[in-house]
């Protein structure tokens, strides 16, 4: 007679990854369709999200407290047990004395989405959902103040200039302008390193060597932008010709000047 190998039951899930599977499920079906706050922040620093809720200390011990971020979990304080998610760890705290405020530091462009917290309490052996608050971050790179080079001459009389700017985030837009007026540029390309996700933009201009410019190049990126002046003087002085040394000079216009400045 043969026998059969014994099999074990699997072990079961710990209490902490049912509720966290639990809550995923939650917000999903609760999570509110309006009245979002939002928050911008850029890499690198600190943000702090409210969560809200007010509560007394003897509440602490039959309370649960969710934060996540779109269908990620980020923190868990059940009972006061706190647990953390891996790619949170080390750098983000849960402010028990401050409602439930959760501060991450430092941002990763990664850390951009919908964050929410979901609080439950025990009431009559179960837990109801007693509050839910969402927050919209946004994370941005900032750029550098654009970089103007000379770029040559395609034709007599034109000169031509470009403008680049990299390393920032969300997707920028490069504009030129003078005197409150936008000009069409040569060239404006944008491109985005796929494991930074950080973007570079550049573009080229044209204009007329013989009159005074003052130009600007302006990168704009989600609410914040940098930007930097571009001017050009035509230069004048004298040369005296042979047929009048000793009458009036003639006026020779000469090559013009360049400067740049920055704004940011």
């Amino acid at each position: 007679m043969g026998c059969q190998p014994r099999q074990d039951p699997p072990r079961p899930r710990s209490p902490h990854f049912r509720l966290a599977h639990l809550f995923v499920l939650l917000v999903g079906l609760l999570r509110m369709s309006s009245g979002v706050a939002q928050v911008s922040k850029s890499v690198k620093e600190k943000v702090s999200l409210p969560c809200g809720y007010n509560y007394s200390v003897e509440e602490l011990n039959i309370l649960r407290i969710y934060w996540q971020k779109d269908k990620e979990m980020v923190l868990s304080f059940i009972s006061g047990d706190k647990e953390v998610w891996p790619q949170y760890k080390n750098r983000t705290l849960l402010d028990v004395t401050d409602n439930f405020r959760l501060m991450i530091l430092p941002l990763f462009l990664s850390d951009r989405g919908t964050y929410t917290c979901v609080v439950q309490k025990k009431e009559r052996g179960s837990y109801v959902r007693k509050h839910l608050t969402s927050v919209e971050l946004s994370v941005r790179a900032d750029f550098p103040v654009p970089n103007i080079t000379q770029f040559g001459k395609p034709s007599a009389d034109i000169k031509r200039i470009m403008c680049l700017a990299s390393g920032g985030f969300p997707e920028p837009r490069l504009t030129w302008l003078e005197d409150g007026k936008e000009l069409s540029g040569i060239n404006t390309t944008i491109s985005q390193d796929p494991e930074s996700e950080l973007y570079t933009v550049s573009s080229k201009l044209d204009f007329n060597m013989t009159y005074n410019h003052s130009i600007v190049c302006q990168v704009s990126y989600g609410d914040s932008q940098v930007s930097k002046n571009f001017t050009w003087e035509k230069r004048y002085f004298r040369r005296r010709s042979k047929a009048r040394r000793k009458g009036n000079n003639g006026i020779y216009l000469g090559p013009a000047e360049a400067s740049t400045g920055q704004n940011v």
